[in-house]
C-alpha cells in the first residue's frame, strides 16, 4: 500500500494519468460503471425474494416517496427505508447480537512495512490500476456524466499522496471510488452536489471513529437489509451509468466492456473492471471505429446532395 500510494501519487503529478483517460472512450467507461453496478441491482431483486418481510417493505416506502417529490424533499426515500428496515429486522428479531463486542471508539495499529521484491511485482501493479484506472475512473465518469469536471491528475495525486500516512496503519489505498460519487451525485440539483459530498466526508468520519459500533451493527443486521437498502441507494446510479455507457459512439465496444466486467474474471491479478475496458476498447477500435468511417463516407453524398438542393431553392438576388 505505501509503494502503491507513492506511484499512483508520481503518475498523477506528472499528469500521465490524465493523458490515459482522455484516450478512453466515455461510453465504455461508464459501461464499465454499469457491469459493477449491476450487482446492487440482482442483490436487490434476491433480497425482495429472498426475505420479502425486510426488503419489500422498505421497495414500497421508496417507491412511495419517491413518487411524490415534495414529500421526498422532507423526507428522504432510501434514509426511510433504512429506518423501516432497521425496525422490522428488531421487532421480528433478525437483529444480531454483539455489536458493542469490538468496543466503540477505533484504535488504529502501526504497521511496519515489509518490502520485497515479489510484493512489489505481484501487488503494486494490480493495486496502481485498479485505483487509477477501475476505481478513479468510475470516479470520475460517474462525475463527468453529471456535468462535472473533476481534474484527473488531481485526483490520482491526492489519492496517492494520502494512501500513504494511511497505509501505515493497514488501511487499504484511498481512490474516488464510484458508488460514493454516485450517491452524492443522485440528487437533481447539480449546484447542491457539493453539499452532499461535504455530509459524506462528514458522515464518513464518524463512522472512522466509531467503526467497531458501526461494523458490529451491519454485521448484526440480517443480509437482505444491506442489500435492499444498497440497491435501492443505488438504483438511479445504475439507470443513469446504462445510459450515458450505451446512448452513445462505441456502442460494440461498450458492451464487451459491460460483459467482461460482469464476468468478474481476474488475469495477472487484475480484475474484470479493467480486462472490461482494454477489451472494450479493443473491439470499439476493430468494430465500431470503421463502422462509424463507413457511416460517414455513406453520408457524405447524401449531405452533399442536400445542400446543393438547398442552394438551388435559394432565390437570386438581381
Amino acid at each position: 500500500y505505501l509503494a502503491t500510494g507513492l506511484l499512483v501519487f508520481l503518475l498523477g503529478w506528472t499528469g500521465l494519468i490524465g493523458k490515459i483517460m482522455a484516450l478512453l472512450p466515455p461510453t465504455i467507461v461508464m459501461a464499465m460503471v454499469a457491469g459493477i453496478f449491476l450487482r446492487f441491482g440482482l442483490d436487490l431483486i434476491d433480497a425482495a425474494t429472498g426475505s420479502p418481510l425486510i426488503a419489500l417493505p422498505m421497495i414500497l416506502i421508496f417507491v412511495a416517496l419517491s413518487a411524490a417529490p415534495r414529500l421526498a424533499a422532507v423526507a428522504p426515500p432510501v434514509a426511510i427505508a433504512a429506518v423501516i428496515g432497521t425496525i422490522i429486522a428488531i421487532v421480528s428479531g433478525q437483529l444480531g447480537g454483539g455489536i458493542l463486542a469490538d468496543g466503540i471508539i477505533a484504535s488504529p495499529v502501526f504497521t511496519a512495512p515489509e518490502f520485497s521484491l515479489a510484493a512489489m511485482a505481484e501487488l503494486v501493479i494490480p493495486l496502481t490500476i485498479t485505483v487509477v484506472i477501475v476505481q478513479n475512473g468510475q470516479g470520475i465518469a460517474v462525475l463527468q456524466a453529471a456535468g462535472h469536471k473533476p481534474g484527473v491528475n488531481v485526483a490520482a495525486a491526492v489519492s496517492g499522496l494520502v494512501s500513504m500516512p494511511m497505509a501505515l496503519i493497514g488501511n487499504i489505498s484511498t481512490c474516488l471510488t464510484g458508488p460514493t460519487n454516485a450517491l452524492i451525485v443522485s440528487g437533481p440539483h447539480k449546484e447542491r452536489h457539493y453539499a452532499a459530498a461535504m455530509v459524506t466526508a462528514v458522515g464518513a468520519i464518524a463512522v472512522g471513529l466509531f467503526s467497531p459500533v458501526f461494523v458490529g451493527f451491519m454485521l448484526a443486521m440480517p443480509a437482505a437489509f444491506i442489500a435492499a437498502l444498497a440497491g435501492i441507494a443505488m438504483l438511479t446510479p445504475l439507470k443513469n451509468a446504462f445510459i450515458a455507457g450505451f446512448s452513445g459512439a462505441y456502442s460494440t465496444g461498450a458492451l464487451v466492456c459491460f460483459l467482461v466486467t460482469v464476468s468478474e474474471i481476474s488475469l495477472l491479478g487484475i480484475s474484470a473492471p479493467f480486462w472490461g475496458i482494454v477489451f472494450g476498447c479493443l473491439i470499439a477500435w476493430l468494430m465500431d471505429a470503421r463502422a462509424q468511417k463507413t457511416s460517414v463516407v455513406e453520408d457524405s453524398p447524401a449531405e452533399e446532395s442536400t445542400a446543393e438542393s438547398t442552394e438551388e431553392l435559394q432565390p437570386t438576388k438581381s
